[in-house]
């Protein structure tokens, strides 16, 4: 919103959220009754444009989301260096309101100049116009409407709502106020309707401009800079007729300069051109390498999991992971073609995050694979090559610390990473599996009046560490495996092994858990607190019991450039095991956490406090 509000600051369909594709209706109702009339021969090409070309704008503004958030979370021409967050991410949400408004606007043209219905695929000489006109008549309108909107009366009432956004991504392009988008609207027409005028439309002329305008918006809203130098080299006066993203992106800093749409020249005639252009082009695109202090490796989980990446769908991405959106079934067949590309191009770990801690730099990696993957007997091999890869390309890039996500530290997979340090014993890089930390959030997440718990984990060295710590708080450990109970009685001092008990029966209502069945989670008496151990959260099958998080805690607000969340946990909290990185780098830890070796636990959780990282509970 804009910090005052004026007229028609909303759109339309505001009110229905999700559901505002229904304002589509009448042009999918009408294309129905006339195939269902005359065939699909009745439908001409101006009609039968409108819904494709709607799809393809949104394919096209995604891909530039995906692109943008990829290249500043990896590359040295980032233009801002500073972080988005959440609010942002939630005013541009609605990015494609101006679409559909196209859309409607478009189907309304069609029904009132019937004229359009009757338009060529191409004409040379209307696409002539259409970028003579846009050239001079659109470009010096934009440029003067520009200038007004920066009158505080406008300003405060529209234009603050776009400003908003001091660090720009591609759909920031078209974050603006209803009122501004039928300007806006009505300035991006005249050549079109020039052409309708002059008898020379044609259907690719307008898809060609509307497309050029997309383009041209979500280039100069990017945040990196890729317009190359040897450009303007080969043909100067280009730099008239061009914009870049480092020329925009510092009308959003400055405020009061480079007011142009995408053609520069009127900043240049009115002298309202930034000094610092040239510059800024020039140092952006130079770039300066940046080493992370730490990566964490994380990977995709089931197929739509990619779409929750930070690179993916940015509404789909700041919410917890839910695969029981409705709407996520629509992305299906897009996530099984993901799922294809990556098993077979899939040949090295990505960047999808970067995020800053005062003066510590971090990033997040995927590994190209999904959690069914890591079940694969044959796929063990190639993960831990590519989870190989990952550790030598951080260790020869100077990273400190290097934190197995997820799967990424299977025992079964590698030893919780053992593999590695034995493979490679002089390592600069340290390999941390954050068990250290998820043990001590367990422990605290359990009531201090506890008197029983139900272990049901299985033989984890995190399962064995909070047994051994329940029994020496004095906490009886009732378990149901006889084997595992054998397992760890042998591991628990023998003053304490008394407290670890081998029964099914009165079962206590907290119960700590790894992976248990639905059949498991129904034998539970009724009340019971389930507390998980692992990465992965459980089932939530039960409406009579409460489900605590997987082990995870609340992010310091000095952290910046959050603005997706960590799978299924709620904005600014983090897991354990990421967790456990950032603090092994932060204190500078020298030992290695992986395999059996384990930080003590008090000591990680002090840390985590002293670096103001919050529990998510309070026992």
């Amino acid at each position: 919103m804009a910090t005052r509000p004026g007229p028609l600051t909303e759109w339309p369909w505001h009110r229905l959220g999700n559901f505002k594709y229904v304002v589509m209706a009448p042009v999918v109702a009408h294309g129905a009754r006339r195939v269902m009339r005359n065939g699909w021969g009745d439908l001409d090409i101006a009609f039968s444009l409108i819904l494709p070309s709607l799809l393809l704008r949104m394919i096209h503004n995604q891909i530039w989301i995906s692109l943008s958030r990829y290249q500043t979370a990896r590359s040295k021409h980032r233009i801002v260096d500073r972080g988005i967050e959440f609010d942002q991410v939630d005013r541009e949400r609605g990015w494609d309101d101006q679409i559909l408004f196209n859309g409607l606007v478009f189907y309304a043209g069609y029904l009132a100049m019937p004229s359009v219905r009757r338009m060529p695929v191409w004409r040379t000489d209307g696409a002539v116009v259409t970028a003579l006109v846009h050239t001079g008549p659109v470009e010096f309108l934009y440029y003067w409407f520009h200038r007004a909107l920066h009158h505080h009366f406008l300003y405060s009432r529209y234009h603050s709502h776009h400003h908003a956004s001091i660090v720009t991504e591609p759909i920031t392009s078209v974050i603006h106020p209803f009122a501004e988008h039928v300007v806006y609207f009505i300035l991006f027409a005249i050549p079109i309707l020039s052409t309708i005028y002059l008898g020379n439309v044609s259907a690719m002329g307008i898809v060609g401009y509307i497309a050029y305008i997309d383009f041209m918006n979500n280039m100069g809203h990017c945040n990196f800079e890729l317009v190359p130098e040897w450009i303007f080299q080969i043909f100067p006066p280009l730099k008239y007729l061009i914009y870049t993203p480092s020329f925009h992106s510092l009308h959003h800093t400055q405020f009061r300069t480079n007011y142009s749409l995408f053609m520069p020249f009127y900043d240049y005639i009115y002298n309202t051109m930034d000094k610092s252009s040239d510059e800024l082009y020039e140092s952006s695109l130079k770039g300066t390498e940046e080493t992370p202090d730490l990566v964490h490796l994380t990977h995709m989980t089931n197929l739509q999991s990619a779409y929750h990446l930070r690179i993916g769908i940015a509404s789909i991405a700041s919410k917890p992971y839910s695969d029981s959106a409705w709407y996520m079934w629509t992305l299906w067949p897009l996530a099984w073609l993901s799922m294809v590309l990556a098993w077979i191009y899939g040949s090295s770990a990505f960047v999808v995050e970067r995020i800053k801690l005062n003066k510590m730099k971090m990033q997040t990696w995927a590994i190209p694979r999904y959690n069914f993957q890591y079940g694969l007997t044959w796929e063990r091999e190639p993960i831990n090559d590519l989870i190989e890869k990952a550790i030598l390309d951080a260790d020869m890039k100077g990273v400190k610390v290097i934190s197995l996500g997820l799967l990424n530290q299977a025992k079964q997979l590698n030893g919780n990473g053992e593999l590695f340090r034995q493979k490679y014993p002089k390592l600069g890089v340290r390999i941390v599996d954050g068990s250290g930390l998820a043990t001590a959030v367990v422990l605290k997440s359990i009531p201090s009046d506890a008197k029983k718990v139900f272990l049901r984990t299985g033989t984890s060295k995190i399962a064995r560490a909070i047994a051994i710590a329940l029994c020496d708080r004095g906490v009886q450990v009732i378990m149901n495996e006889k084997e595992v109970y054998h397992m760890l009685k042998s591991q628990i001092p023998e003053n304490r092994a008394s407290y670890l008990k081998l029964s099914s029966d009165n079962v206590p209502q907290l119960w700590i858990v790894h992976n248990i069945d639905d059949n498991e989670q129904k034998m539970a008496p009724k009340g019971t607190i389930f507390i998980p151990i692992s990465q992965f959260p459980l089932k939530k099958l039960r409406r009579d019991c409460t489900y605590m998080s997987t082990p995870a805690m609340r992010i310091p607000e000095e952290m910046k450039n959050i603005h997706s969340c960590e799978n299924w946990l709620p904005r600014r909290v983090m897991s354990a095991w990421h967790i456990a990185g950032i603090l092994h780098a932060l204190e500078g830890w020298n030992m290695h956490e992986c395999g059996d070796e384990m930080m003590d636990i008090e000591k990680s959780w002090s840390a985590a406090i002293r670096h103001g990282f919050l529990p998510l509970t309070k026992a």
